[in-house]
């Protein structure tokens, strides 16, 4: 089972650009590439995917319990010639500065994968084997497996010369170099406030990027790529005749949703319906719950507020008492006015009574939550790992919070909203990472 961890010494060092050009230069030699994105970012995922012609997946092991974890990975791998994951932040960066945990090395130890150092060599030539140095060196004889570094990809070179002079610096280090990417604006990936634009929004053209790989050695890398079976075989899949129809928000407004959170409502028996709230003037036919993933509003916030019967369907749909979910934008979206940067105001949903403006500051973080109250995903007390990232806030203290945390300075924070069968969160849950959660989803849609 050949797998790679492509990682970095921080953001920033092009380990999306890397991976993707990786996943394509493999594909066009005729490779079926499996990509994975460590942590729980919804965009580079995007990338991934339509280098390597094949869906990327997320791994988390905040979100995921580790069995669970390896179950997915070796699910999704099975079957593929290799498997290429793309690191999160820097290496050793987790939630806690003073371990290892859920970071990059953490799971590259996990799943037992060699990793190769994404490394901007911009202004460097031997200072890269220092940084390279340290990094594999941090990662051993720590008391656990050792960080198994493999070789370096030098991204943003100048040309030959600059690869040729840091790699003689690297060999004195013993690693060797697997490829080189020339600096090149061509390659440059354009980012809004959340990262990286997806790759609907912004891509490479084919040819471009398999001269940029063209430097990238694939011999070497799938060499390196070797990896031991995982104990944890992907398990028979068995899905159960259709319990729920259920329909999910599904256009350039809200994409952000985990692949594998999606089969898992399928694996639960539900019949998963696509539905616009951009274009379409109502929702799916006899469908039993609505889920409104992540994603832009704010940037498309004049076209949904101008689709007033779609509108009217959800809080329609909303008033019957069955489910309705929704997940940062999709709180955004139910909820009756959104502000966008410009101080503009946009008229949304109203199924629940909160407003919403953007703010300069991102709110981020891992979150360990108790719900408050009964919900479509959870009972009152349930303990739920999830993740916050956006720029909008609420413009009032919430008043049917769904979840409760306490904050790194101490303090209760209350966030979302659950009464009835709805609910809206800021908190992005990962809805496979128990065979419960999606379970609970598809049996109060049916």
């Amino acid at each position: 089972m050949k797998r790679l961890v492509l990682a970095a010494p921080h953001s920033g060092s092009g380990k999306t650009t890397v991976a993707s050009l990786l996943c394509l230069a493999l594909r066009q030699r005729g490779l079926k590439v499996a990509p994975f994105k460590l942590g729980p970012d919804y965009l580079d995922p995007t990338h991934l995917t339509r280098a390597a012609g094949h869906p990327a997946r997320n791994l988390d092991s905040f979100l995921l319990p580790p069995t669970r974890l390896r179950e997915l990975f070796a699910r999704a791998a099975a079957g593929v010639d290799i498997s290429i994951l793309e690191g999160v932040m820097g290496l050793y960066d987790g939630r806690d500065p003073a371990s290892d945990a859920h970071s990059t090395a953490d799971l590259a130890r996990l799943l037992e994968a060699p990793v190769v150092l994404v490394i901007d060599a911009g202004g460097s030539a031997r200072t890269v084997a220092a940084v390279a140095h340290g990094l594999r060196s941090f990662g051993q004889g720590q008391g656990g497996p050792d960080v198994n570094v493999v070789g370096v990809i030098l991204n943003r070179v100048a040309g030959e010369r600059h690869a040729s002079l840091c790699e003689v610096a690297l060999s004195q280090i013993g690693l060797p170099v697997l490829g080189f990417v020339a600096r090149d604006q061509t390659l440059h990936l354009p980012a809004r406030h959340l990262g990286l634009l997806s790759a609907e929004q912004a891509s490479w053209d084919e040819e471009d990027a398999l001269r940029a790989a063209a430097t990238l050695r694939l011999d070497a890398l799938l060499a390196a790529a070797d990896a031991p079976a995982l104990p944890l075989p992907a398990p028979a899949r068995h899905r159960p005749e259709r319990r729920a129809r259920i329909a999910y928000a599904l256009d350039e407004a809200f994409h952000f949703y985990y692949p594998d959170a999606l089969d898992a409502l399928r694996d639960a028996g539900a019949e998963l319906l696509p539905f616009s709230p951009l274009r379409d003037a109502g929702l799916p036919p006899d469908v039993g719950g609505v889920l409104l993933g992540g994603g832009y509003p704010e940037a498309h916030a004049a076209d949904l507020s101008a689709n007033g019967s779609l509108r009217a369907a959800l809080r329609a749909f909303a008033a019957t008492g069955r489910p309705v979910v929704g997940e940062c934008g999709g709180l955004m979206y139910l909820g009756e006015t959104l502000e966008d940067e410009g101080g503009r105001l946009f008229e949304m949903c109203g199924v629940i009574p909160y407003r919403t403006r953007m703010a300069p500051r991102l709110t981020l973080g891992y979150r360990d939550a108790t719900a408050l109250s009964h919900s479509p995903l959870a009972p009152t007390g349930a303990v739920l790992r999830g993740h916050e990232f956006h720029h909008s806030v609420l413009t009032h203290a919430p008043t049917h919070p769904a979840y409760a945390w306490t904050d790194a300075a101490g303090t209760r924070v209350e966030e979302g909203y659950a009464r009835g069968n709805v609910l809206a969160s800021y908190l992005h849950l990962h809805w496979g990472a128990t065979a419960e959660m999606a379970e609970r989803v598809v049996g109060m849609c049916s």
